[in-house]
């Protein structure tokens, strides 16, 4: 069974995709943090991440789980990897990485944004994870804040806004909900609401 969950960053897509792999023993892959880890490796060779050569040479070489979990979680990181996101070099690079972790064992849930509509348009579940601007920005300010990194309410919602247009304007792979995804809206839902409603649509599927 696949499993796409697509969504914007910060919408709680994540830790429900997390959840829903460890609930129904499928291997977890958040593609993301393969973009994250060719912006990193591009910063720490001193490139530039709007050089799209250069991300995509990055892009070939990047080995899931290379770099440590709070390398990849900079938020400096997080900024540069929406920029190469954004390029198809770096996209086309990556997606036969991501698919062939799709199909390993007995399937995957994979979360990002371009899952149900590009990488595994076949998946068995969509879900497209959203949840309003002001809500998400006050998660990734609560977050940066409990990593002990300095943030600013106002700067996390300016670059979230930035980082979503972006998202939704690239020429390649835009972030949309698939036509067939489930939407699940997480304004006013915590976790554990999340979650159970996210179970609910898969379990459904499921049954017939």
């Amino acid at each position: 069974m696949i499993i796409a969950i697509d969504g914007p960053a910060a919408s709680g897509k994540g830790t429900l995709a997390r959840r829903i792999a460890q609930k129904f023993g499928l291997t977890y892959l958040d593609t993301g943090s393969l973009y994250r880890a060719v912006a990193a490796s591009l910063l720490a060779a001193g490139g530039n991440p709007a050089d799209e050569a250069a991300a995509a040479a990055a892009a070939r070489d990047v080995v899931p789980g290379s770099i440590d979990e709070a390398t990849l979680r900079r938020d400096d990181i997080g900024q540069a990897a929406s920029v190469v996101a954004a390029q198809p070099a770096v996209r086309q690079a990556l997606l036969d990485t991501q698919r062939r972790i799709a199909r390993t064992g007995s399937g995957a849930v994979l979360d990002g944004r371009d899952i149900g509509t590009v990488v595994c348009p076949d998946a068995d579940v969509k879900l497209f994870v959203q949840a309003e601007p002001e809500v998400r920005a006050e998660r990734r300010y609560r977050e940066l804040s409990e990593r002990g990194q300095t943030a600013n309410y106002d700067n996390v919602l300016r670059d979230l806004r930035e980082r979503d247009a972006r998202d939704r304007e690239r020429a390649q792979a835009p972030l949309k909900p698939a036509d067939d995804a489930h939407l699940l809206d997480t304004s006013k839902l915590d976790i554990e609401a999340a979650f159970r409603a996210a179970v609910d649509i898969i379990e459904r599927h499921n049954e017939t």
